[in-house]
């Protein structure tokens, strides 16, 4: 299968953003906007992996 640079780079993507979302619970006791991030954030990589289902 053809690698898809856009799921790769969302993918990766959503790793750092996860990263962010534990420093700012742990590191700076953020909850509310680490929560709103990790939502908005993460939901690029669901909608790249819809749109690759829908194409093939």
């Amino acid at each position: 299968m053809k690698k898809n640079v856009v799921q790769e780079k969302s993918y990766a993507f959503a790793l750092r953003i996860v990263k962010l979302y534990r420093w700012l619970c742990d590191e700076k006791k953020e909850y509310i906007l680490s929560k709103q991030i990790l939502r908005s954030s993460t939901s690029i990589g669901a909608n790249v992996e819809e749109t690759v289902g829908g194409v093939v």
